[in-house]
């Protein structure tokens, strides 16, 4: 996706309050080899294009009169009550470094899956998108998670999903297998995969 950005020469909060009455959205460019820059972009283009799942979570290109640099999204500061756009963040891209990013996950099949078909389970997304390691090569737009063959009470798990070539998931605090998303049985009771489940107590 391109957006259009213009070097921004006055800097401070006041020029900034200034530039938003103007509809324009003051915005940095930092990473890489080169100093930060500041820019402005017009409001309306950018409000619709953060609007676009893909704008968060591709590569984009930034025309900086008449140039275009590869850069990524990284912070989106919005107005706490209005539908303004008040500072964004980019971040430079290095063909040759890895990238550490977030992607969205798509769940697919829920809908034909025996935990929706025969049990009428309410399926529960634990996660909504991953942190990635990769090279901007292979950045892919989203990640498929097919619940197809969820079972009532189960859960799908981040070693059940291939990833795609070049990608690897970032854990924090150890978890390296989370849980993506879970069927919950009728009542709001989640039981547990199979094998997990407590041993029964023998009446004294």
């Amino acid at each position: 996706m391109q957006f259009n950005a213009t070097l921004r020469s006055v800097q401070g909060s006041s020029a900034s309050r200034r530039l938003r009455h103007a509809g324009r959205v003051p915005a940095i460019v930092y990473g890489g080899k080169e100093q930060p820059i500041n820019v402005e972009l017009d409001h309306n283009e950018i409000f619709h294009a953060l609007r676009k799942e893909l704008f968060h979570s591709s590569i984009l290109d930034m025309n900086l009169g008449g140039a275009n640099q590869q850069v990524l999204l990284r912070s989106v500061q919005w107005h706490p009550y209005k539908q303004q756009v008040m500072h964004v963040d980019f971040q430079r891209v290095d063909a040759s470094k890895v990238l550490h990013t977030k992607v969205p996950l798509h769940f697919i099949n829920a809908e034909i899956s025996p935990a929706v078909k025969l049990s009428a389970a309410i399926i529960s997304h634990v996660f909504t998108e991953l942190e990635i390691a990769c090279l901007p090569v292979n950045l892919p737009q989203y990640i498929e998670v097919d619940l197809s063959k969820l079972l009532a009470g189960h859960s799908v798990h981040l070693a059940d999903v291939t990833l795609p070539k070049g990608v690897t998931f970032l854990s924090h605090g150890g978890d390296t297998n989370p849980v993506l998303a879970t069927a919950l049985v009728k009542g709001g009771a989640a039981a547990t995969d199979a094998g997990d489940e407590a041993a029964a107590t023998p009446a004294a």
